[in-house]
């Protein structure tokens, strides 16, 4: 057992089952030495596997719609009274287009759709956080993470209407960071990730060749959602106490990329 994290406590939104970035955190939190709630919609629960990793890690696992204030603020007095004290560490692992789901083009949106999915990947970000804040949750030095993708800066074009909710996410984490970080003393980012192979990435249309594409521009390759475990791990720990309102790229190089020698050699 290694102790980056001992005595710290958190919760651990959106584990679906073992490819998802936030089991794999889970999972190196628990190894370095950190508890946590694991909570994810009652839907996602009964699809996924969420329960062996309850078990794997000693946590319980505590239902709620991340849209719903209602259900954040019986989530975070729950977690508060079964971990025995406030919150260090929170990830934000959310994301969900129906636009995708449903094959719509970005040009030719349901804008219901738009709505349903802006709320779940982004402003529950805004609704976890704002609980948080009233509640006062966290300790003072606590940290919080988003998982963002860079389609929120540049044209990915099959990444949809995710590309708009990645970027309000990494906006809120700044705006919203501001006053955690001045009133709480509490750190708020968002990791940029290499496209990942979980089951949210599987659902954008081109994404197998999205991803050996990325993996031949990126010089050190695409980072796995281990690595961004590892990453966030770091994020969590006290190594890191004054990093905020950053939207951190964690993709192996890819976003200071032009063109790769590979990539060009593979158009001569």
């Amino acid at each position: 057992m290694h102790n980056l994290l001992k005595g710290k406590r958190g919760i651990i939104f959106g584990a679906l089952d073992e490819n998802s970035i936030a089991w794999k955190t889970a999972e190196r939190v628990h190894e370095e030495g950190g508890v946590f709630v694991l909570s994810n919609a009652p839907a996602s629960i009964r699809m996924g596997s969420i329960y062996d990793l309850g078990q794997k890690t000693g946590s319980q696992i505590i239902a709620a719609d991340a849209t719903s204030v209602a259900d954040l603020e019986n989530l975070v007095d729950q977690a508060i009274e079964i971990l025995g004290g406030k919150i260090d560490f929170v990830l934000h692992s959310i994301g969900m287009s129906v636009n995708i789901r449903k094959g719509n083009h970005y040009t030719n949106q349901n804008y219901e759709y738009t709505e349903k999915g802006w709320n779940v990947s982004a402003v529950s970000f805004h609704k976890v956080m704002q609980v948080l804040y009233k509640k006062d949750a966290m300790n003072e030095w606590g940290s919080i993470v988003a998982l963002s993708y860079m389609a929120a800066q540049r044209v990915f074009p099959d990444y949809n209407d995710m590309a708009d909710n990645k970027a309000y996410l990494e906006s809120v984490a700044r705006s919203f960071g501001y006053f955690f970080g001045r009133d709480k003393k509490v750190r708020v980012n968002t990791i940029s990730q290499s496209p990942t192979a979980t089951k949210a990435g599987q659902g954008v249309k081109g994404f197998v060749g999205f991803i050996a594409f990325a993996d031949k521009m990126a010089p050190l390759g695409n980072a796995t959602a281990l690595d961004c475990a590892n990453y966030t791990v770091a994020m969590f720990s006290d190594l890191t106490k004054m990093v905020t309102l950053q939207n951190l790229l964690h993709d192996g190089g890819f976003s200071n990329m032009g063109v790769s020698q590979e990539v060009v050699e593979m158009f001569e």
